[in-house]
């Protein structure tokens, strides 16, 4: 029998099992299975057909859950658009969600109603796509939806809504440009390409170009790139061809054609000469960038290239943090990939300097580095650990039908690039058969060209240049009832009903997986659950430890210890521990939040063994080397750094001890990297310490999912942990009983100069503890502020533009519930924004509760969306370990559906007033003062001032916040 087929095991009992240290005997650790062994699993079986108007249907049967992944790729992206309609392919993007002839109003809410998951839309050089997973009784409406914004689009299209849009694709630029070194991109592409190029602009392209349009221009682009015959359908799930034609055929037969799309056919760039720039940017150590552009994915010689930058920067092992990370320590952070795209793809190779070191001195040694390895090549075994783990991924691929990654993209990517839906086997079959020597003539073929070298050295940047913004309000009406006409052939099927959505049939319950229990011999709790889908196992090694753990002094202590452990055991070296995990096709992460750490393991079976004996040596004998240290120690030191110019990591870091106070747990910077000081100051003995009383067995519960019996895995966990005994005593449990200070309505503000955006971040305390049921509370954020359609977000986002996108968050712990406001805003509009968001709230604890419409979208999409929520293994992982510490049942998740149906509108108003007091907002606030003063000051609420060198830093301005949110309407 083959060792990657899948076992046919028994079903599941409830029955809990104790190990009673049973005589194991240690097997010697099996060979990894061969990549072809690997390779081989990779399948998609699919069925083919094509609409007389040309629409091309692939489809993929997968039956482990109700529902189906429907994907639709356009073959058009910012490549496609001519001199003086940059931004048109983006642009589009949002329009299409923003409601067409029969379905008006923004698609999210019928896709909500009907509980879609994994939904989205993206655009980028060669493509645009749109994508969502639903219940298998909904997928009619996806398809209605879906052929309507195909084919009955531009009766919708107003010029209102494109104002608005241009005004969230502003806001959407102005997020990316205020990230650290968010400018980088801009650059890259002026450099590598020529003007006239496809690629030769950024996709999210001249807001100038947007600004310009007339109506008739994006009709006219419209009706040139979206027909039937430029798009890729892919159904992928509880779904035959048979009933795929009969429906396709039903909602899009009728579609005429479009016109052909001229093909592309651009000459791959190459630079006359070498070409170095230095830029300035508010960041926290120099990056050094060296790019090429390459052949496209189709060549036969991109697959070496990217081996190539994978041995040089893209594994655990590679060349780069081999000899610049670990044995040089000139840098703290390196990588090297290759972007694929059609018409030529971009190699990227950065590294970030070491604080204190000479960036003239690092650049040189990357391009002896470089040189070195272009000259010489990979070795054999470093050709067989990416192939190896880009085989794995595959696999682990193989268990989601859609989403930005699942069997459905696989399909649609070879079907749209390179006319063929099975290029991902070819694409395995080029790797499993790629050699040292055809990755080293690759890149002396490719990387001894002229190179872009593009510098960012810390310093303030050039005066921001600002972008206009929407205007108009959102309207999401239907303003122009027609049929979709264009020159072509049309369709000959008779036009479908599109009078209303079509109705959704019964939906059944989420089948959540079986828990079945075990105990180890030493006392560890073992949750597992049976996972068939791909012959995978995942394993979670969690302690109830998390950055909740560390002392006020030793802020950082947690995410210093979880650095290290990877890094080295009493027997096998950083380089040894990564080089095995690729070997194995073996994923090892260590890592953990506010209140467990965790360490996670997920790999293809037939290397189980020898993957959990790694797991175990790492956790169990972590060596703690003094140069791992003081690397590990410098790297968090640098991240520090980095999230002190971010303006999310500011606030998010900012605002825990202002609502928490300094003395709890819970009072410390979310990211739990700790402060400068403190991290300056652990020593040894301090890691050492963290691990024998936190990550001891006594705080140790294991959960597990895969295909394997529970039986089978048992065993093999008491061999490598039931007799573990942990060094020393463990650590005591967490004490919560710190007081947390009276809430206070406050702003905070933190200059941040030539910031685009202002990031506002506001949050309170809710006298709730993560373990008390909060689906009522959950349901009611949802409506303000939780998620796309909500009342803040789609208030901020479509009415005004001022937002690329808002959230507010129930952030549930062990301990007390904290509740989040996030909202990045354009400078301009930055205290009319607070203002906004505060009559949202107050609106909503008033007059302005919940509707039944509101209520019957949540819940609706909370019912009909559990059998999408749970098809890959590590959300019933996380299920599971929620359950634990928050003490469900195992079988919660099946309970929920019930839940949500009893609600009524009183029960979710009251939900959110019993935890929400308006007044008692901490409002955290990163942007340039000197243009976002004024605005705080006239909000009438008491205003401190961070890092802003003036004469009135510390105001209390008296003003009508009521007067303020009228400014803001």
């Amino acid at each position: 029998m083959n060792r990657l087929s899948r076992s046919l095991l028994l079903a599941l009992t409830t029955t809990a099992l104790t190990v009673t240290a049973p005589a194991l005997a240690k097997q010697p650790a099996a060979k990894p299975a061969p990549v072809s062994e690997l390779v081989a699993a990779v399948d998609i079986p699919y069925e083919e057909f094509t609409l007389d108007n040309g629409l091309k249907v692939l489809v993929h049967t997968d039956r482990k859950a109700p529902i189906v992944a429907v994907s639709i790729w356009y073959g058009v992206g910012s490549a496609h658009e001519p001199e003086g309609k940059t931004g048109y392919a983006h642009l589009f993007e949002h329009i299409m969600f923003n409601g067409s002839e029969n379905a008006p109003g923004d698609y999210f809410d019928p896709l909500r109603q009907i509980g879609a998951t994994d939904l989205n839309g993206t655009t980028w050089l060669d493509r645009t796509n749109y994508f969502q997973t639903v219940p298998t009784s909904a997928l009619d409406v996806a398809l209605f939806l879906e052929s309507d914004r195909m084919g009955h689009l531009l009766g919708a299209v107003t010029q209102e809504k494109l104002d608005n849009q241009i005004g969230v694709v502003s806001n959407e630029k102005r997020q990316g440009d205020n990230q650290p070194y968010g400018l980088v991109g801009y650059r890259q592409t002026e450099l590598l390409f020529p003007e006239a190029h496809p690629y030769g602009h950024d996709t999210i392209g001249s807001l100038a170009d947007l600004e310009a349009a007339s109506l008739d221009d994006m009709r006219q682009w419209f009706t040139d790139h979206y027909g039937p015959n430029n798009s890729i359908l892919v159904l992928a799930g509880d779904i035959d061809v048979a009933t795929a034609r009969a429906k396709v055929n039903k909602w899009f037969g009728a579609i005429p054609s479009g016109k052909a799309i001229e093909k592309l056919d651009p000459a791959l760039p190459t630079l006359e000469a070498p070409v170095y720039e230095v830029m300035k940017d508010k960041v926290a150590t120099t990056r050094i960038y060296r790019n090429w552009v390459v052949p496209g994915l189709n060549d036969p010689e991109y697959t070496p290239l990217d081996v190539g930058m994978t041995v040089l920067g893209g594994l655990a092992s590679s060349r780069l943090d081999n000899i610049m990370v670990r044995e040089e320590k000139n840098a703290v952070a390196v990588s090297a990939f290759v972007i694929p795209f059609v018409h030529g793809s971009l190699v990227n190779i950065q590294v970030d300097v070491k604080p204190s070191e000479d960036a003239d001195a690092v650049a040189k040694r990357l391009d002896e580095i470089v040189a070195d390895f272009i000259a010489n090549g990979p070795t054999a075994d470093e050709v067989q650990r990416v192939a190896t783990r880009d085989a794995a991924a595959r696999i682990a691929g193989l268990e989601q039908v859609g989403g930005f990654s699942g069997k459905a993209v696989a399909l649609a990517e070879g079907k749209l690039y390179s006319d063929d839906p099975e290029f991902y086997k070819k694409e395995l079959q080029r790797l499993a058969s790629t050699t040292p020597e055809s990755v080293t003539a690759a890149m002396q073929k490719w990387l001894t060209r002229p190179v872009v070298g593009i510098r960012v050295v810390p310093g303030e940047r050039e005066a921001y240049q600002e972008v206009g913004a929407g205007q108009g309000a959102r309207t999401g009406v239907l303003t122009a009832p027609a049929f979709y006409t264009q020159d072509g052939q049309a369709g000959t099927v008779t036009a479908a009903d599109r009078s209303a959505l079509p109705p959704v049939g019964e939906i059944p319950n989420v089948d959540f997986p079986d828990v079945e229990t075990a105990t180890l011999s030493n006392g560890i709790k073992v949750y597992f659950a049976h996972r068939d889908a791909v012959p995978m196992t995942w394993v979670t090694l969690s302690f109830n430890a998390g950055t909740s753990a560390d002392s006020a002094e030793k802020l950082g202590l947690q995410n210093f210890v979880t650095g290290v452990l990877p890094e080295g055991t009493t027997s096998l070296s950083s380089v040894e521990i990564a080089e095995q995990q690729e070997r194995l096709g073996a994923n090892i992460s260590i890592g953990g939040g506010r209140d467990r750490t965790d360490v996670d393991l997920s790999t293809v079976n037939p290397n189980l063994d020898a993957a959990l004996d790694l797991m175990a040596d790492i956790v169990k004998n972590p060596a703690f080397n003094a140069d791992d240290i003081e690397r590990i120690r410098v790297q968090q030191l640098t991240a520090i750094d980095r999230e002190e110019s971010d303006p999310l990591s500011i606030a998010s870091n900012l605002l825990p001890p202002l609502v928490f106070g300094t003395a709890h747990p819970y009072g410390r910077g979310l990211s739990g990297n700790g402060t400068k000081e403190t991290v300056s100051t652990i020593t040894r003995s301090d890691l050492s310490a963290f691990h024998q009383q936190w990550m001891h067995p006594a705080k140790a519960t294991i959960f597990a999912a895969g295909d394997i019996s529970q039986q089978e895995l048992v065993d093999k966990l008491e061999l490598r942990f039931g007799r573990w005994k942990g060094s020393g005593k463990a650590a005591p449990a967490k004490n919560f009983d710190a007081a947390i200070p009276e809430a206070e309505g406050r702003i905070i503000v933190v200059h941040r100069p030539n910031s685009p955006q202002s990031m506002i971040l506001a949050g309170q305390v809710l006298p709730y503890k993560g373990s008390d049921d909060l689906l009522t509370l959950n349901a009611a954020n949802e409506i303000l502020g939780g998620n796309f359609l909500s009342r803040i977000n789609m208030d901020l986002r479509e009415t005004k533009g001022w937002s690329y996108g808002t959230r507010n968050t129930v952030l549930r712990g062990e301990d007390r519930v904290l509740y989040t406001m996030r909202a990045p805003v354009q400078t301009n509009q930055t205290g009319p924004a607070v203002a906004a968001i505060d009559a949202q709230v107050r609106d909503f604890l008033g007059e302005s509760g919940v509707t039944p419409a509101e209520l019957e979208r949540t819940v609706n999409g909370n019912v009909r969306q559990l059998p999408g929520q749970f098809e890959r293994t590590p959300s019933i992982l996380g299920q599971m370990q929620g359950d634990v510490m928050f003490g469900r049942p195992s079988d919660y998740a099946e309970t929920v559906a019930d839940r949500y149906q009893a609600l009524t509108v009183a029960d979710v108003n009251a939900a959110m007033a019993d935890a929400v007091d308006p007044e008692k907002f901490t409002w955290v606030i990163v942007g340039d003062v000197d243009k976002i003063k004024s605005q705080l000051d006239a909000l009438g609420m008491p205003v401190e001032y961070r890092g802003y060198e003036a004469s009135d830093t510390a105001v209390n301005s008296e003003g009508s916040s009521d007067d303020s949110a009228d400014n803001g309407e």
